[in-house]
């Protein structure tokens, strides 16, 4: 997974897989969990996440993120405008 400007290893990321989908910290080379629904993933991903300043970053199946999601009380980095 290439490196975005920002990151931080807090962050979160629900990616696919041919077998479902994967929960994995950034930077790491290995996927901390597997599961067969996105939802089933999305839930272990926030729960990895925990209070932390990351982010959990939804991929789609095209491997393009679709969601971001901050951790309550942290510090939203793409803060909505208006």
């Amino acid at each position: 997974m290439p490196k975005r400007s920002g990151a931080n290893r807090n962050d979160i990321h629900i990616t696919p897989r041919e077998d479902g989908w994967a929960v994995k910290r950034e930077g790491s080379e290995r996927a901390s969990s597997i599961h067969r629904t996105q939802r089933e993933a999305i839930d272990a991903g926030r729960a990895l996440r925990g209070p932390s300043k990351g982010e959990l970053l939804t991929h789609g199946k095209d491997g393009k993120i679709r969601a971001r999601d901050s951790a309550p009380g942290g510090s939203d980095p793409h803060p909505p405008k208006g």
